[in-house]
């Protein structure tokens, strides 16, 4: 294993590996593709249904993009009608039949086994991954990768934990008679997943890894832009030993296959990662589908404030950490940045140099540390972001423009506001824009932290701890992190707050949202 894979779960990964490729001065030629990787690619592709590769011809075709060079790769068939009603029942079946069959602890050796094969596997998942997606190999490797196996491995170890509790009644015995009760934690039955392109294997196992510990059965959408690593996964699980119809996977578009999913009658929950207006669609629909459970975790503007203590250097140091992982695609990241009035010039004279040192490159460079962005969409809404900012009247103190790069590049890019209510300031871009706004006082920052709609994560940076926690309460965030950002571990609970989410992900708060309480009350 190497280096990134042993240190991956540590808040100062991303920042090891950003200092280790910024001094890497001499360019780098790409890695070779893994002959499984080319052969994979070369392969037809479709759905993973009832433990099989399948792909129908009759079916309209995606292009999967590569978004380091703009080329197509290969294509993916969408999913028709009957494809998913086969993946739902199929689902269905091995929820009722073989999955409910297999003991809690056989679920948790057969997590750990698909962990142990994705392990074995790890080049080749991250090859397909950086492909699609235009992750850096390094984050492939280190965070959608890695991290995806700790997550399971995580999830293997509640299976045998799930668990209700014993109470004594508190109503007196009318004549003589006792009661006693007890409540049952109990799977609830098919789990449609809706994954988005920004970390399409990650955030599927924090979908299926909760279902299937549980006892749940899952049926995987991923974005139409990164189809292909899922379906990779798939077939491991059945090599794991997974039985078929416990986990599959559909592709398609947002427009058909999800709306199908969310309304098919077999399936219990759905549980889905992106926008606040896309989500808040899939919880309306879900609910008018039969009051389905579901879980949102959506999208931020999440804010870093940075407290007139903190050191300069420092401050930059966490201006990269927070805004620029997988150049800013990730809902976690901080995109409103307040420093006090007293530090805003150094902090804007000291970060275009960190920011004109990151190698921008292809995702399959090694020595790159600053990628693509993921699709030919995404790079169109990020350069109309610049756009309106600079209609605005913001001071770009660096970037602002596109890459010159064959694929969908664009430079890390670095806003100062003029107010509260620039729209920099206020709508999510989902990309490497950082835009910043000077504070008085520590009052003043924590207004401007939570003036906004969204509430999933934000950080507070300070050498006074005491004055740290005080503040934690006070920030309206599902996550909020001290001298830190981005760091997300298994056993935290994770989603947000106000328009941010609704429900958790992770811990043993996942428990609750992936089985129905059921009360049992006897009577002797």
């Amino acid at each position: 294993m190497d280096h990134f894979a042993i240190s991956t779960i540590h808040p100062g990964n991303w920042q090891r590996l950003l200092r280790f490729q910024t001094g890497v001065s001499k360019k780098m030629a790409n890695i070779s593709l893994l002959p499984a990787v080319q052969a994979f690619m070369a392969r037809r592709h479709g759905q993973f249904i009832d433990g099989n590769a399948t792909a129908d011809s009759a079916t309209a075709t995606i292009e999967v993009v590569n978004p380091s060079s703009k080329e197509v790769i290969t294509a993916v068939h969408q999913a028709s009608d009957a494809d998913v009603e086969q993946a739902v029942k199929s689902a269905h079946d091995a929820f009722k039949g073989t999955w409910h069959a297999t003991s809690p602890a056989r679920r948790g050796e057969l997590l750990n086994r698909l962990a142990d094969l994705m392990q074995e596997n790890r080049e080749e998942l991250a090859q397909i991954e950086s492909l699609c997606s235009g992750k850096l190999i390094g984050l492939s490797r280190a965070f959608e990768i890695d991290y995806s196996i700790a997550f399971l491995r995580y999830y293997a170890g509640w299976a045998t934990k799930i668990q209700g509790r014993t109470m004594s009644l508190s109503l007196p015995s009318a004549q003589g008679e006792q009661y006693t009760g007890f409540t049952l934690r109990q799977p609830l039955g098919v789990v449609a997943g809706i994954v988005p392109w920004n970390f399409s294997v990650m955030i599927a196992v924090w979908k299926f890894g909760s279902a299937l510990a549980c006892g749940c059965t899952a049926v995987i959408k991923p974005s139409e832009f990164t189809p292909l690593t899922m379906l990779r996964v798939a077939e491991l699980a059945i090599e794991a030993g997974i039985p078929a119809g416990v986990l599959n996977v559909v592709n398609g578009n947002g427009r058909t296959v999800g709306p199908a999913l969310i309304a098919h009658p077999m399936v219990s929950k759905v549980t889905f990662t992106g926008s606040v207006p896309t989500g808040t669609g899939v919880g309306v629909a879900a609910m008018q589908a039969g009051l389905k459970h579901v879980t949102l975790e959506l999208g931020g503007k999440n804010p870093a404030g940075f407290l007139r203590d903190f050191p300069v250097d420092k401050t930059v140091d966490g201006i990269i950490e927070a805004a620029y992982l997988h150049q800013g695609e990730v809902c976690a990241s901080a995109e409103r940045f307040y420093i006090h009035r007293s530090r805003i010039d150094d902090v804007m004279e000291a970060l275009p140099k960190k920011l004109s040192a990151m190698r921008i490159g292809n995702a399959l460079d090694e020595s790159a540390n600053f990628g693509p962005l993921a699709n030919r969409t995404h790079f169109e809404k990020i350069l109309s972001v610049f756009s309106k900012a600079k209609q605005e009247g913001g001071d770009f103190i660096y970037g602002g423009t596109a890459a010159d790069e064959a694929g969908f590049f664009v430079k890390p890019t670095a806003v100062l506001a003029h107010s509260q209510a620039d729209t920099i300031m206020t709508e999510e871009t989902f990309g490497p824009v950082a835009s910043f706004l000077a504070y008085d006082d520590h009052e003043e920052m924590l207004q401007y932290m939570n003036d906004s709609r969204f509430g999933l994560t934000a950080s507070v940076w300070t050498n006074d701890l005491s004055h740290a926690l005080r503040l934690v309460p006070q920030v309206e965030a599902g996550t909020v992190w001290v001298n830190m950002h981005n760091y997300i571990d298994p056993a935290m609970p994770f989603g947000g707050v106000k328009s941010s989410g609704i429900g958790r992900e992770f811990g043993e708060a996942f428990i609750e949202h992936f089985t129905e309480l059921k009360s049992v009350i006897i009577r002797y």
